[in-house]
């Protein structure tokens, strides 16, 4: 996707390339402007063009002038052509549960006006035109958050976003909800009537799960940045040695995000005196593996979530419709297959939701470890307590990871492992990503508050360690901290302080 100069400042420019994950992102919470590339409006135009005259010959074409599903061998007469796709989409609108935040359904519509901008789905440009219309005007409309199988696309949620394409269902605007005709109306957009094919082009597509995907992926990076710088940190506070962080013992194990999660912790510490403190005649042997075994396990999470970026990468570069339009010389071939099956990114999504839970799990045994202070060689009171007894300090904090710790493990479980048949047989494997979208989603929360608890323990540690200076990296994490929370003098609740590291990382300042 190119970028380029618009009255609003830099637009994302749908010229039928990938979209990466960041124009995802800044389109989806920055509100970055959207346009749609002459080139790829000439595209689909001849791609129309061609499918308009492919269905003048009379055929069969499926979801053109057929049923849909099991209903595909129903054929529909030309004057119902136009009914059959809005029907569709007012059909498929069953979904239930709360409704997708607003960044999700502006990265649903920017996603699904990429794929269209493609040309293979065979519908008018002004489709396209009304949907970046709508994100430039910031209108986003009401999408359930549950309903779809990530099988015959995200069909439930892609329909009630194209419900409001008709002037039909609720859309937000200007954080007001309200009817979509209303909401249409007030920016001086007309809704659109649709015609043969292109309600099937809206709701067939992995784009509900795809949208989820991109920002947890985005996430998860800054997280797991941030997780190893925690994990510096939590050494210096826990007077913990580097020996282990050896980049000879990483690169004889030749796993690469073992090998990057060790030069990253190292990095961290360069220049400690915290660590030179210690070096001498210190009698532990070796420290717990929630130290020594970090790189192996941040590692082992980076590889994972780095495969499941490529997975969401590639799928922003994709068609997900069925049947697909391949126009050439004026003529149209139709091809049906199954790209709007969710499989790809759910097993993706899944597993970032595995390794995820490493990264949250070894974060939380930190900082038992800290707050148990048993380890005579660190001068840590109980709990970081100001007055043991009289106050409990930390207590509780390491008590809240733990809960997140516990509902990571149940949403780690892979929703793409089961199956549940649609569509009276016809659609008898589907994928469940949706599922696996919405619970990876949950779990990037989890994570970042698993990881947020352990920075806001460790930067109290580390005052323990004092006047010794610990890295540069990790000073400069602390300072960070301390910038918005202050030192534990005495009990207060954690939460606020809890929540302002989590935003921290969230925003990536921490990473």
């Amino acid at each position: 996707m190119q970028t380029t100069d618009g009255r609003n400042g830099p637009r994302v420019s749908l010229d039928g390339s990938p979209l990466s994950i960041e124009q995802v992102v800044s389109v989806a919470r920055g509100r970055r402007a959207v346009a749609l590339a002459p080139a790829a409006r000439a595209a689909m135009s001849a791609a129309r063009e061609a499918l308009v005259r492919r269905m003048a010959g009379g055929e069969a074409l499926y979801g053109i002038n057929t049923g849909f599903g099991s209903l595909s061998r129903v054929r529909v007469p030309d004057g119902d052509l136009d009914a059959l796709q809005a029907n569709l989409v007012r059909s498929h609108a069953s979904g239930v549960g709360d409704p997708a935040p607003e960044e999700v359904v502006r990265g649903m519509l920017v996603i699904l006006a990429a794929s269209l901008a493609r040309a293979h789905s065979g519908v008018r440009p002004e489709l396209v035109e009304l949907i970046v219309s709508m994100l430039n005007a910031g209108i986003h409309p009401v999408v359930p958050s549950r309903g779809s199988v990530g099988a015959s696309g995200d069909l439930a949620p892609l329909a009630h976003l194209a419900m409001a394409f008709l002037g039909e269902g609720e859309c937000l605007l200007g954080g007001q909800r309200m009817s979509a005709s209303d909401a249409l109306g007030a920016a001086g957009i007309r809704p659109i009537a649709l015609q043969a094919k292109e309600g099937l082009a809206l709701i067939n597509g992995t784009h509900y799960m795809c949208s989820i995907g991109a920002l947890a992926m985005h996430d998860a990076d800054a997280l797991l940045r941030t997780a190893a710088r925690a994990t510096a940190l939590s050494i210096d506070a826990c007077r913990a040695t580097d020996a282990f962080l050896d980049d000879r013992i990483h690169s004889a194990r030749n796993q690469p995000g073992q090998r990057e999660a060790a030069r990253r912790i190292k990095a961290q510490l360069e220049g400690s005196q915290v660590l030179e403190a210690h070096k001498v005649d210190d009698p532990r042997v070796q420290d717990p593996y929630s130290f020594r075994c970090a790189p192996q396990v941040l590692g082992a999470a980076m590889d994972s979530v780095g495969w499941a970026r490529g997975v969401v990468e590639r799928e922003l570069g994709g068609v997900t419709d069925n049947p697909l339009i391949f126009a050439h010389d004026g003529r149209a071939d139709i091809v049906s297959g199954g790209n709007f099956h969710g499989m790809p990114l759910a097993l993706a999504l899944d597993a970032a939701k595995v390794a995820l839970v490493a990264a949250a799990g070894i974060s939380e045994r930190r900082t038992f470890w800290i707050l148990a202070a048993n380890d005579p060689q660190n001068p840590v009171r109980p709990y970081l307590s100001a007055d043991p007894g009289v106050n409990s300090g930390y207590m509780i904090a390491q008590y809240a990871a733990a809960a997140c710790c516990n509902e990571l493990q149940v949403l780690a479980h892979p929703a793409s492992a089961h199956n549940v048949v649609t569509s009276a047989g016809i659609e008898d494997y589907n994928s469940m990503g949706a599922t696996s979208a919405n619970h990876l989603r949950a779990a990037v929360r989890l994570a970042t508050d698993v990881v947020a608890i352990e920075v806001l323990v460790m930067c109290e540690g580390l005052e323990y360690q004092r006047p010794l200076r610990s890295g540069a990296g990790v000073e400069a994490l602390h300072a960070a901290v301390r910038a918005q929370v202050p030192r534990l003098a005495g009990d207060r609740s954690p939460a606020p302080d809890i929540a302002a590291v989590a935003r921290m990382i969230s925003d990536g300042a921490l990473a």
